[in-house]
């Protein structure tokens, strides 16, 4: 069930990172208090990437018991391992080498010179198996109920490696799909589908600067998902989408409270 997007809307980029960081240095803690453990979903870009260099940066950082978090990726560059461009190479200097994280529970997606070599869908499928592995019973499904999964919004509204008409944003039955022929590149891409990204309990959005304006405007007015993919993530409690005044200066005031900071 689609559930209503809440928006919060930040003066500029440098404060959305930090209030993005303590939100989610919170989300975790609860978490890890009522259920002794955390999942989530990371994204790259220059967004994802701002608001892990928050988090590094963050006092209340050690607040999170490292050890006992899951960490996912939404959508990976099907790269050679340690390539500049892989989300997991950023996200690891940006935040994770910093912290005491349990290098089991890091799952980054496969790398082109991995196991799977070339075949970025038997790659797609072998990340699919390792989230259905990590799916208990409560989770309903072939994937974990994130506690938080974070997408990036493009200037097209695509999210993760969901780009707008392409295959995989009508994908309906598997949870982690190849991706030939981005719009961007490199054009192989491994990403979650709708179905996945769904299944969290919150979905976050991350969309900064003017270039991100028209987008959020596009998605946040009712587009189909498979025009404007960002239209279709929302999570199962909560749709959260986090924005700087530059991102947000096409929307409605009457989407967003004026008080917020």
């Amino acid at each position: 069930m689609s559930t209503a997007p809440q928006l919060v809307v930040h003066r500029d980029k440098e404060l959305m990172a930090q209030a993005a960081a303590a939100r989610l240095i919170t989300r975790i803690v609860d978490a890890q208090s009522s259920r002794g453990e955390a999942s989530v979903v990371l994204t790259g870009g220059r967004n994802g990437n701002g608001l892990l260099a928050a988090l590094a940066a963050a006092p209340a950082r050690d607040a999170v018991d490292w050890s006992r978090l899951d960490l996912w990726w939404g959508d990976e560059r099907f790269l050679p391992e340690g390539d500049p461009d892989r989300n997991v190479t950023q996200a690891r200097e940006a935040l994770l080498d910093a912290v005491p994280l349990d290098p089991k529970r890091v799952h980054a997606m496969p790398a082109s010179d991995g196991p799977h070599g070339s075949d970025v869908e038997t790659a797609a499928a072998a990340y699919a198996a390792e989230l259905a592995a990590a799916a208990g019973p409560e989770d309903h499904g072939p994937v974990p109920a994130f506690d938080v999964l974070m997408l990036g919004v493009g200037p097209d509204t695509h999210v993760a490696s969901l780009f707008p008409e392409l295959p995989a944003v009508r994908e309906t039955e598997r949870t982690v799909v190849g991706v030939h022929g981005a719009p961007k590149p490199p054009p192989t891409r491994v990403t979650l589908t709708l179905p996945a990204i769904r299944a969290a309990r919150e979905v976050w959005l991350l969309a900064a600067g003017e270039d991100k304006a028209e987008a959020a405007a596009i998605a946040l007015s009712g587009a189909g998902e498979i025009q404007a993919p960002a239209a279709g993530a929302y999570g199962r409690t909560r749709t959260l989408w986090l924005l700087d005044a530059a991102a947000a200066s096409q929307l409605p005031r009457t989407l967003y409270p004026p008080a917020t900071a």
